[in-house]
C-alpha cells in the first residue's frame, strides 16, 4: 500500500482518525476530510508525530454539497494524484421517534449518511478507474453500522440511511468487479465515537440514567458486553484494502462482536 493516496472523510476524530492513522502507518499518502479545519489541522500534525514523513493534504468540505466535494477532491488529487483508497466514514446519527421525525430531519439523515457518500464516490471514482486500469487497485470502504443490517428502534431515517450505504456498495461493487475496483462496507455496531457519546447524553438527559449505566444500556446490545473501538473498525479497513483482499467485492461485514449472529 506504499505511496497510494487515500482520502478519508470524518477525518477529523473517531473512525476516521483511527482510520487516517492505520492507513499512514502502511506507507499511504492521505487526505483528511471533514467540516472542521482545525480538526483535520490538529490530526495532520498528530499524524505526522507518528509518521514524520507523511504525505498529507487537508480537505474542508461538506459532503453534502457536491460542487464543495468535487473543488476538495480535485484539489486533493492536484496534490498526491488520484485517490486509490476511498474511505467514506463521515456520518451522522440523530434519535426520534417516527411520529416525531419530520421531512427536516428525514432528509438531513439521508444527506448526510447516503448522499455523503454517494457525492464523494462520484468525484474519486474518474481518477480511481484511470489509476486502476494502469495497475494500482482501488478500494472503496463505506462505514455503515449494524443499522444498515438491522432496525433499531427511534432512529428510523439513520436507519434508513445505512441500509441505502449498504445497497449502494452492493451495486457499485457489481459494476466495478471488472475494473480493478472493489467496493465494501463495514458495519460497526455501538462504537466508543463522538456518536456514542451524543446517545449516552440523549440516554441521560431522557431516562435519568447515570453515564455509566447509559453506555453499559448501549454495550450490553454487543455480546461481548462492550463497545467497538475505533482502530478495531480501522484494522478492518486496512484488511479490505490491502494486496490479498481482492476476492472480497459487495460485501458488509458486521463489526459488533457477534450482535448480528443473533
Amino acid at each position: 500500500m506504499q505511496d497510494r493516496h487515500a482520502l478519508v472523510t470524518g477525518a477529523g476524530s473517531g473512525i476516521g482518525a483511527a482510520v487516517a492513522l492505520a492507513l499512514a502507518q502502511q506507507g499511504c499518502r492521505l487526505t483528511l476530510a471533514g467540516r472542521s479545519h482545525g480538526k483535520l489541522q490538529q490530526q495532520a500534525e498528530a499524524l505526522r508525530t507518528q509518521v514524520p514523513d507523511l504525505a498529507v493534504v487537508l480537505a474542508p468540505m461538506d459532503i453534502t454539497d457536491p460542487l464543495a466535494v468535487q473543488g476538495a477532491v480535485q484539489l486533493a488529487q492536484s496534490q498526491l494524484g488520484p485517490v486509490n483508497i476511498l474511505v467514506n466514514n463521515a456520518g451522522q446519527a440523530r434519535s426520534q421517534p417516527f411520529v416525531r421525525t419530520d421531512a427536516a430531519l428525514w432528509q438531513q439523515m439521508l444527506d448526510v449518511n447516503l448522499s455523503g457518500t454517494f457525492h464523494v464516490t462520484q468525484a474519486v471514482l474518474p481518477g480511481m478507474q484511470d489509476a486502476a486500469a494502469s495497475g494500482t487497485p482501488g478500494r472503496i470502504v463505506n462505514i455503515a453500522s449494524t443499522a444498515g443490517l438491522m432496525g433499531y428502534a427511534y432512529v428510523s431515517a439513520y436507519v434508513a440511511a445505512k441500509h441505502g450505504v449498504v445497497g449502494l456498495t452492493r451495486a457499485l461493487a457489481l459494476e466495478m468487479a471488472r475494473k480493478n475496483i472493489t467496493v465494501n462496507a463495514l458495519c460497526p455496531g455501538y462504537t466508543d465515537t463522538e456518536i456514542v457519546q451524543d446517545a449516552v447524553r440523549n440516554i441521560v438527559a431522557k431516562t435519568g440514567q447515570t453515564e455509566a449505566q447509559a453506555r453499559q444500556s448501549l454495550a450490553a446490545r454487543n455480546p461481548q458486553q462492550r463497545l467497538v473501538q475505533p482502530l478495531e473498525v480501522a484494522h478492518s479497513v486496512v484488511w479490505l484494502c490491502a494486496p490479498g483482499s481482492e476476492a472480497i467485492n459487495g460485501q458488509a461485514i458486521a463489526i459488533d462482536g457477534g450482535e448480528q449472529a443473533g
